[in-house]
């Protein structure tokens, strides 16, 4: 018998150490990746990368590194392919985020009403640097360049919603006002 076949695969070992109800989640999550890839899987077609890992975000909530040999297979595509179109698109996400996407400008108006020092405030709240999750999985933070609401910077966007003029005390009111609401988490 050859190596390959003694040892388990990564799955079976990453879930062998979870705890009983996280290795219950992985399972649910390979199964919902296994059933969106197999959608997919129309030789005929020329495949669409980036409609498969859309696709594939919008079951899972993102797209799981382990799931790239994966759809490859399924789309015929080397894994280079997959990983090329998840690092180029900014709206793909390779890990869980959190409830609540913050999305802080950076454009140049924002940046010149204090941009930084507010995203400071914002890191220091919440605990966490750019592209980051909170540990109670509430909030995610990044970065976006213009969201056009200039005249009115520094500008943040929580979930769908952009608020203008922001202070770290408008920004904190804002965070507790979300964290009391029950919206599903951000894809």
């Amino acid at each position: 018998m050859s190596d390959a076949r003694q040892r388990p695969s990564s799955q079976e070992t990453a879930g062998d150490s979870l705890p009983t109800g996280q290795r219950t989640d992985l399972a649910d999550q390979q199964q919902s990746v296994a059933r969106v890839i197999h959608s997919w899987h129309m030789p005929s077609d020329k495949p669409n990368i980036l409609k498969a890992l859309l696709s594939l975000q919008e079951q899972v909530g993102y797209v799981p590194l382990e799931s790239i040999p994966h759809i490859a297979e399924a789309l015929g595509v080397t894994e280079s392919d997959i990983a090329g179109v998840l690092t180029y698109y900014p709206d793909l996400h390779t890990h869980q985020r959190g409830r609540h996407l913050i999305r802080v400008c950076l454009g140049e108006a924002c940046v010149a009403n204090r941009g930084i020092r507010l995203l400071a405030e914002l890191t220091d709240e919440l605990r966490i640097g750019l592209g980051g999750t909170t540990i109670d999985g509430q909030f995610t933070l990044e970065r976006v360049y213009c969201l056009g609401n200039c005249g009115v910077g520094p500008t943040v966007m929580v979930d769908d919603m952009i608020y203008g003029r922001m202070t770290g005390a408008t920004l904190r009111s804002l965070l507790k006002r979300c964290q009391g609401c029950s919206q599903e988490p951000a894809n």
